[in-house]
């Protein structure tokens, strides 16, 4: 890696953890807004949407209405996938316990690698892998607190679906990381706001629960889609999944914390792991990165 290189991926780093921690607080706002599911997903996409909007059109400025033109089959995979994560990590949230949908959603930094080695032939680096299987172990742990768990299976399906669409998203974006992805960010918010617009029932909100919808658009799902959008083209697929994982014990901590929505023993055990594969991963490769700029420097 060249200098240049290696900045740019700490500055990937820090954008796409920032994300994750962003998207973290989706089980925070979920139990706090006392709407239906596909209210709480109308509402905040409108907002989400026009927050991504306004920051696509702050950057570009006289290129905006060119790149929204120049939109393409890339664009367009990309909204698609972000639009079914959106509906299906809400979901997953909503019909299952927070802890639940974080265990499945957690295997996706091997879903991603998957998914990258097989369509565009990115082979994830031994750090990623040995960071991967260490957080695989977590994940069986968690796992194995849930067994005999009799909760939504539909849940539990729509966490899967999450998974799948978050590891397409991110292959996406890494593959066309010359594309910019920020309108089809704020078009996938406002798709989400088109497909459940005609089960939502905006009128009946309460005052409180709209102000919390309106945070919920513009903390959780514009800033993390927009951090996201920087990050995952300066970092490899399989590392933008790796640190988006940091969503698995830090989701329902907060909801943990604010709501005493208890995870099983075996989520307090597991977490950790997770956790700790994340991290550990995270500071070698600064660490690694400082040694070879160092090296470049002399």
């Amino acid at each position: 890696m060249t200098l240049a290189e290696q900045q740019q991926y700490r500055l990937g780093v820090t954008y796409v953890a920032l994300s994750a921690l962003a998207w973290s607080t989706s089980g925070l706002f979920v139990r706090a807004i006392h709407a239906d599911f596909m209210t709480i997903l109308f509402c905040r996409g409108i907002v989400s949407g026009l927050g991504v909007f306004t920051l696509f059109f702050y950057i570009e400025r006289r290129n905006a209405w060119r790149i929204l033109h120049s939109m393409r089959g890339p664009s367009l995979a990309a909204t698609i996938f972000s639009t079914a994560s959106m509906i299906s990590g809400i979901g997953s949230i909503y019909y299952t316990s927070v802890a639940d949908a974080m265990v499945i959603y957690a295997t996706v930094p091997f879903v991603t690698a998957g998914v990258a080695f097989l369509f565009i032939g990115e082979r994830p680096n031994m750090r990623t892998l040995v960071a991967s299987g260490i957080a695989f172990i977590g994940v069986l742990v968690m796992l194995s607190g849930h067994a005999s768990d009799g909760g939504s299976w539909l849940g539990k399906v729509l966490a899967g679906v999450m998974t799948l669409t978050v590891a397409g998203l991110a292959v996406v974006m890494r593959q066309h990381r010359n594309v910019p992805m920020l309108p089809a960010m704020a078009l996938s918010a406002w798709l989400c706001s088109f497909i459940t617009f005609w089960f939502a029932s905006p009128l009946a909100l309460s005052g409180q629960d709209l102000g919390l919808i309106i945070a919920f658009g513009i903390i959780q799902n514009a800033m993390g889609l927009s951090l996201y959008t920087f990050g995952s083209r300066l970092v490899p697929a399989s590392d933008a999944a790796l640190l988006t994982a940091l969503e698995v014990p830090l989701t329902p901590l907060w909801v943990w914390m604010a709501f005493a929505e208890r995870p099983s023993t075996a989520t307090l055990i597991g977490g950790p792991i997770v956790l700790a594969a994340l991290f550990g991963h995270i500071l070698l490769e600064v660490r690694r990165n400082r040694v070879v700029t160092s090296a470049q420097a002399h």
